[in-house]
This record gives C-alpha cells, sequence and structure tokens, in this order.
C-alpha cells in the first residue's frame, strides 16, 4: 500500500471535520509539526477482528466521531448484507467520548435501516456480549479501550454469536469501509429523534436481569456467606476497586447477590472518569493501578483486594501475605487457581458433567495441564483472543453438549465460567474468586495457602510476560523485521537450554530439533513459540491491539526461586535479540 499524502490529508481534515468542536483546534495546534502531523495520519486505523483502537483525536490514525461513523456505515452495509434481524446491541464504557461514540455508530445504524439496542448506562463488555445474543442481533459494538491509557479509545464489533467478529466478517466490514468516503458516505440521523421513531431502543431489564442471574447460576456454593461448609458463616471481608470504570454496580451487584456484602469501594477509584485521575495506566495488571487498593487495604486489613479493568472483563487479585503486607496474584495463578478450585468443588458436589472441558489461551500457564489431567478434565490451547475460546464454547452447543464447558482463563486477567457470554468476565471472574475465598476461608485456608499448595502439587512454574515498544510508523516495520529474523534465525538454545522444538504458527508448522516435522491445528497467526529442554518455554507475539511485541515466559524449577532465576536468564537473552 502507497503512502498517503499526509500534508494533503491534514488540509482536507481542517477543512471538513467540523462538527467535532475538538477536531479544528487540534489541527490547528500542529501547523507545521511535520512529526504531529505524519503520526496523525501515516495509516488509517485498520478494522481487524479486534475492531480499531487508538488514540482519541483528529485523523485518520486517531479515534474520533468521523472514524467512528465510517467503521460504523462499513458495518451496517455489512449487516443489511447478511444480517437477518437487522439489529445491533452496542454498549460503551467510561472512557474518553465512549458514550460520544457509542451514539454516533447509533445514529449511523438508524440511518441505515438498522435498530440499535443501546444500553442506557455504561455496561461492561459481557454485558454486551449476552445482549446480542439474548437480543437475537446481528451484531454488538463495544466502544472501549480495555487497560490502555486514558488518551486511548476504541470500537469492538461482535457477530451475532457474541463473540468478537471472525477474520472473514471483519474482512467484510474492512472492505466496506475502504470504500466509503469519509465525508459524502456516511448516512446519519439525529438519536433523540431516532429514539422517539423506535430505530433506537434502551436494553430493557429483562435482559440485565437475565445476565446477573446467568452469572449467578455458575456459582458451586450457591450460599458463600451463609453456610457452604460446616455450618460456618465465611465472614469474607472485600476491597474493590473499579479502577473508574465500568464495573463498580454490576460487580457489587453480583457479590450481593451471592452473599457477599462486607464491600468497601476505593473511593478515588469508584465513579466513572476517563482520565483514570490515580493510575495513568488503568490496568489490574500493573501495580500501580492497584496501589489505592493496597493502601485502603491497610486500614481495613480485607481478605481479598479485587479490582477490575474500565471495560470489567479482566479482573485482578491481592491477598494478605502472612507477613503483614498483600501479594499480587497474576493472571495464570488466578485462573490456575480457579480451575482447580471449578474442577474440585464440581467434583465433589456431584454437578461435574460427563467429559468436562476447559479452555486457555496458548500463551498461558502450563501448569494447568497438569491439573486438568488430575480432575479428568480436557484442556484445549487456542489462539490469544477470547473469541477463540468462545468459538470452542460454540462447537460444544454445536455438538449439543455445552454443559461439558467448566471454566476458560487467559494470563492476560480474563476469566469465564459459564456458556452466557462469548467473551471473558470480570462480572463472574469476581463472584468465583470471592466465592472460592469465602469456601476455602471457612475451612481454615487462606488464598496465599492455596497458592502455595498449588505449586507444591503441581510443579513451580514462574509465568511472566515482557512488553517491548514500537511506536509509530518505524516501529511497526521494525516489529515486522523482527518477527521475519526469529524466523529466518531462530534460536538455537535459551538461557542455556536447547530448543528442541520451534512453533510456527503463521505457517502453521513444527520444526523439531531432531529434523522431524509437524502442523499446527489452529488458525495462521503471528506467533512463534520455542518450547526449551524440560517443559520450559519462550513465547512471541506482536500485540494485536497495542504497539508492542509482547514475550511470554515458562520457566520451571524445584523451587520458585530457581524458576525466577531461569526466567530472568531466559528475559536477559531475548532482550538482547529485541532491543
Amino acid at each position: 500500500m502507497s503512502k498517503p499524502d499526509v500534508n494533503a490529508l491534514y488540509a482536507d481534515w481542517l477543512k471538513n471535520a467540523t462538527a467535532d468542536a475538538d477536531l479544528i483546534p487540534e489541527l490547528k495546534s500542529v501547523e507545521g509539526d511535520a512529526a504531529a502531523i505524519e503520526d496523525r495520519f501515516y495509516r488509517e486505523l485498520e478494522f481487524g477482528t479486534a475492531g480499531i483502537r487508538g488514540v482519541i483525536g483528529a485523523g485518520t490514525n486517531r479515534m474520533n466521531r468521523y472514524v467512528i461513523a465510517r467503521a460504523t456505515q462499513g458495518l451496517a452495509d455489512y449487516v443489511n448484507a447478511v444480517g437477518k434481524a437487522k439489529t445491533v446491541a452496542i454498549a460503551y464504557d467510561s472512557r474518553i467520548k465512549s458514550d460520544v461514540f457509542a451514539r454516533t455508530a447509533a445514529e449511523v445504524l438508524a440511518a441505515n435501516g438498522i435498530k440499535s439496542f443501546f444500553y442506557k448506562e455504561l455496561a461492561p463488555v459481557p454485558m454486551l456480549s449476552y445482549a446480542v445474543r439474548a437480543l437475537g442481533c446481528d451484531a454488538g459494538v463495544m466502544v472501549t479501550a480495555s487497560h490502555n491509557p486514558a488518551k486511548y479509545n476504541g470500537y469492538k464489533a461482535y457477530g451475532s454469536d457474541g463473540c468478537q467478529m471472525t477474520d472473514e466478517a471483519a474482512d467484510k466490514v474492512y472492505a466496506n469501509i475502504l470504500a466509503t468516503d469519509i465525508w459524502n458516505g456516511v448516512k446519519s440521523e439525529d438519536f433523540d429523534g431516532a429514539v422517539a421513531a423506535g430505530k433506537i431502543e434502551y436494553v430493557p431489564d429483562s435482559v440485565i436481569d437475565g445476565y446477573f442471574d446467568a452469572v449467578r447460576a455458575c456459582s458451586i456454593h450457591k450460599d458463600v456467606q451463609g453456610a457452604p461448609v460446616a455450618g460456618a458463616s465465611s465472614g469474607l471481608k472485600v476491597v474493590y476497586t473499579p479502577l473508574n470504570g465500568a464495573g463498580n454496580k454490576p460487580v457489587r451487584r453480583i457479590l450481593s447477590e451471592i452473599g457477599i456484602t462486607d464491600v468497601t469501594v476505593v473511593p478515588e477509584q469508584e465513579n466513572p472518569d476517563g482520565n483514570f485521575p490515580t493510575c495513568p495506566f488503568p490496568n489490574p495488571e500493573i501495580r500501580e493501578a492497584m496501589q489505592k487498593g493496597l493502601d485502603l487495604c491497610e486500614k481495613i486489613k480485607p481478605d481479598l483486594l479485587l479490582a477490575t479493568d474500565p471495560d470489567c472483563d479482566r479482573m485482578g487479585i491481592a491477598v494478605p501475605d502472612g507477613a503483614g503486607g498483600y501479594a499480587l496474584f497474576s493472571g495464570n495463578e488466578v485462573g490456575a487457581l480457579l480451575l482447580e478450585y471449578v474442577a474440585k468443588e464440581r467434583s465433589a458436589t456431584g454437578i461435574m458433567p460427563k467429559d468436562p472441558v476447559a479452555v486457555k489461551s496458548l500463551v498461558s500457564t502450563a501448569i494447568a495441564d497438569k491439573i486438568a489431567a488430575k480432575y479428568g478434565v480436557e484442556l484445549r490451547d487456542v489462539l490469544t483472543g477470547f473469541k477463540w475460546i468462545g468459538d470452542q464454547i460454540a462447537k460444544l452447543e454445536a455438538e449439543g453438549r455445552p454443559e461439558r464447558f467448566i471454566f476458560a482463563f487467559e494470563e492476560s486477567y480474563g476469566y469465564l465460567g459459564g456458556t452466557y457470554c462469548r467473551d471473558k468476565d470480570a462480572v463472574i471472574g469476581s463472584m468465583l474468586i470471592c466465592e472460592m475465598a469465602a469456601v476455602y476461608r471457612s475451612r481454615g485456608i487462606s488464598l496465599i495457602d492455596a497458592r502455595r499448595k498449588l505449586y507444591e502439587e503441581y510443579g513451580f512454574y514462574k509465568n511472566d510476560v515482557d512488553n517491548f515498544g514500537f511506536e509509530g510508523s518505524a516501529g511497526l516495520a521494525k516489529m515486522g523485521e523482527l518477527m521475519d529474523g526469529l524466523r529466518a534465525n531462530p534460536p538455537k538454545a535459551i538461557a542455556g537450554l536447547a530448543v528442541v522444538s520451534t512453533y510456527d504458527y503463521r505457517a502453521q508448522s513444527i520444526t523439531n530439533a531432531d529434523g522431524s516435522t509437524g502442523v499446527i491445528p489452529l488458525p495462521k497467526s503471528n506467533v512463534l513459540k520455542f518450547v526449551l529442554e524440560k517443559d520450559n518455554s519462550v513465547i512471541v507475539r506482536p500485540s494485536g491491539t497495542e504497539p508492542k511485541v509482547k514475550v511470554y515466559y515458562t520457566a520451571i524449577g524445584d523451587s520458585m526461586d530457581a524458576a525466577t532465576a531461569l526466567k530472568e536468564k531466559m528475559s536477559a537473552e531475548i532482550k538482547a535479540i529485541i532491543v
């Protein structure tokens, strides 16, 4: 694709982008700044299976109402071509302009003869996924940039199955977008007028209540605060932060409904605020985002600190470490603990289905394989992205056996415990982690004890991730060169351990050190996995949502200290290759 004339585009936007009061002043402020103009116009935000995501502002490489309207016109053309109901569900989170972008999408759909079911207040990703299927919609739109910094926003598109769009569908929508003139090719009508005409309808309370009923039905011990074990009340105390996002009401509602009532919300992070004033990265993976909660824990001394990200599809925790402080658990650790809890308690209570299935992303911890084997659970590995987990649930439904699905997780703090939606869900994640903590507490087991026992039984796994940023057009090219270089010259050893197999998910091929080969039975993806001796591994992939390369490590040792030391050696060698 030829490089666009950024100066011509700049002049075009300066002339035409007048409907958004923020855009013209921004464009005028960068007049004469070649680098700033280049960054805003060197590319168009590409529509893929994760929709679009970018920095809020003026230009083709920015999130603004014109880019949103054009994307929605492409979606509308797709729905009118293949849809049956001619309806789309729309939700949004607390990010800057999320409500504006959501209304823009509904206005474009209305003008194209497509009815929107619109959440009347901010709502999490899983509630959007649920609504798509509950209302029989052809598609869904979620306006969010998940856990990115405040300057970002995004537009996630969902298919009629409640999963993020497939490659085929996204390609068709993107082709429609490219064929649409951003100034003259988009239809739109007034939001309030469309509501009055019945072209936009607010999501009914019955659907909202149905979502919570479906989440609550996945609880294993139905009265965790009352008497799950031996008639003893758990007395669980929780500190919760929604990180100024969409989780506040839904998480507090589900915890209340299962009897977890001693919940204190971090006051600075309770109300929706897209500026995220107390944490530059509203991401429960990052300690800084949890710091206000940790500070409150020092005063309240809860059994659990719970945090959800802005669109409430991911959840992180910290627990008392037994030495007066609080230990943060990784997404892999929470996923492994929940998998064991679900498998163990379902087996003990007689509600484990025949031929149970759990699913995880291929970059998530391999300790799950051992847990699944112990409880007779088939564990399926899929590509990164929760839509692939949703796809596995859909396959079980197509076989007439959806009850086989018991749990899914990915290392990036995403969990799902039921078939009611097709994306990760921090609401059910919060419910299950609190239920597990309450049940274990009633048995005299803390979550720090549970983690220790997990490693003692299954092995000491140190799973970690390094992120390497590649900003701008030059960064995009460097990421491509890096992956090409690793394919052409893969390492023979890492941290003194021989590479025994190289998995190239783009080529769908396995190359073993002994010369034998194999086939990867998964869709193509730009991922490389180096399997080392003794089941250690390194996985490299460009992020699908941010300008970075992610490297995932699995290091196994006789102790956590030994596993950590091995991981540090791996990380140092990989950094020398990438930086």
